[in-house]
């Protein structure tokens, strides 16, 4: 997921020099979506391998 978010950052970059601002601002935004839903999922998942799954081994 944090690969995507990369990706449609450069695509965002390289869209808003060459001039395509509405491009560029849609692949910034998907690339900030996908940015804080790596992050979320990251913090879920190290919560949950901190409490609930250290109790069941």
């Amino acid at each position: 997921m944090i690969k995507w978010a990369i990706i449609f950052a450069i695509i965002g970059v390289i869209a808003g020099v060459l001039g395509f601002g509405g491009i560029a601002g849609g692949a910034f935004a998907i690339a900030k979506f996908l940015f804080w839903a790596f992050i979320a999922i990251a913090v879920i998942l190290f919560l949950l391998g901190v409490t609930v799954f250290k109790k069941v081994t």
